[in-house]
């Protein structure tokens, strides 16, 4: 195992001023990341009262309003699910408590950047 194959054990200030400086190279788990967002935003909690209320609308007679309202609740759920791993880093990235629980859930895995040797 190379040095940039493990995972490196750093606090969040380090993480913070050596990521954007391209010292660290981030994995995130995209199907964790999914799950902890959704959690994180309460995406069902939102989604399901949109959709409910869509599919009553259409049954009221308001089909097109209902639908609209279908539609966005399904695609909030989508869009989130699919830029979770994205938002996941952001956070990481700004908030330390985010970053503890990314670590501690094993979402996000941090190693060290290949270093570019000049040839001899």
């Amino acid at each position: 195992m190379s040095e940039s194959d493990q995972t490196l054990s750093i606090d969040f200030e380090t993480f913070q001023r050596g990521l954007p400086a391209g010292h660290y190279r981030v994995i995130v788990n995209p199907a964790k990341a999914r799950k902890y967002m959704r959690h994180r935003l309460m995406l069902t909690l939102l989604t399901l009262p949109v959709i409910g209320t869509g599919v009553g609308m259409g049954l009221w007679g308001y089909t097109w309003t209902g639908l609209g309202l279908v539609v966005f609740g399904v695609l909030l759920n989508r869009v989130v699910g699919a830029r979770a791993p994205h938002m996941l880093l952001h956070l990481a990235s700004t908030d330390a408590r985010v970053y503890a629980e990314a670590i501690d859930f094993e979402i996000l895995e941090v190693r060290a950047a290949a270093q570019d040797t000049p040839a001899a």
